[in-house]
């Protein structure tokens, strides 16, 4: 069942480290040249070393088969060691880390439950690495609102633009460990669509699923689902999105006898990534 699908490099340990120009560079650019304002915590520094280290990961090692793929952590490090502006804090560096990720773990995530004119399959991503799937989502950015998040985040997964078809006021929230999800509906989506990710080693496969082959029943359920699919992100939403269902029937007749189409496998994939402003938390 498989629609668009990409498998990630596995020599990630293989390579040159980036060079002292290199990182000095990347530094100027995402660190230093911001506004003061973006400088005023470590957090807030991470999210620019993040954007910082996507660039390094999609363009400079894309572009250079030498070098080595790194993981945020070995790149915070090395970009504070290089910088000297961030040198002075490299002895805290496993606190700072940990801070920012927990940081993240608290920015509010906004995306789209896409669902086919049937409203019978809903639309779900997986990411680059790890096996889990989700609905398309992504995190806010700084004086971002919810629809504009959601919008967003869609289109760079799945390449769809959801603009015209987003109500601000079908959506399903929940909260998950101090962080805040919202989920717009987004129905009534042709299932022959083209779906391709536009950012790079994000999204390895977009793929249309039954809504009755996904059924929230129990934690068994949530874990693995009736196709033996990670559900951790999806399952939470279903039991709102059959209730969401029932108040709003597709004007399209179902047909229980139609074949399964999966999402579209085309390659195209632009070496683009956003990088947003980051996300203020009050």
């Amino acid at each position: 069942m498989s629609g668009l699908h990409r498998s990630s490099s596995s020599s990630k340990n293989i390579g040159n480290l980036p060079s002292k120009e290199l990182l000095d560079d990347l530094c100027s650019r995402f660190v230093l040249n911001v506004p003061e304002e973006d400088q005023q915590s470590f957090e807030r520094i991470l999210f620019l070393v993040e954007s910082a280290y996507w660039y390094y990961e999609d363009n400079a090692v894309e572009n250079d088969p030498t070098l080595k793929s790194l993981s945020l952590k070995e790149f915070t490090l090395l970009l504070f060691n290089s910088c000297d502006v961030l040198r002075p804090y490299v002895a805290h560096i496993d606190d700072i880390f940990k801070d920012f990720t927990s940081y993240k773990c608290r920015v509010p995530v906004c995306g789209a439950i896409i669902m086919d004119e049937t409203y019978e399959r809903c639309l779900l991503v997986k990411g680059w690495k790890g096996s889990s799937w989700s609905f398309p989502r992504g995190k806010k950015s700084k004086n971002e609102e919810d629809h504009a998040c959601a919008i967003r985040e869609v289109l760079e997964e799945t390449g769809f633009d959801v603009a015209k078809l987003l109500k601000k006021e079908d959506y399903i929230e929940f909260v998950f460990r101090q962080q805040r999800v919202r989920l717009y509906i987004v129905a009534g989506v042709s299932d022959d669509t083209a779906f391709a990710p536009l950012t790079k080693k994000e999204i390895s496969e977009i793929t249309w699923h039954r809504l009755d082959h996904l059924q929230p029943a129990s934690n068994e359920v949530i874990t693995h689902g009736v196709a033996g699919l990670k559900l951790y992100m999806v399952a939470p939403f279903l039991a709102s999105l059959k209730s969401w269902i029932s108040r709003h029937p597709s004007p399209v007749a179902r047909r229980h006898d139609r074949p399964l189409k999966e999402a579209s496998n085309s390659t195209r994939q632009q070496s683009y990534r956003r990088w947003n402003q980051p996300f203020q938390l009050e």
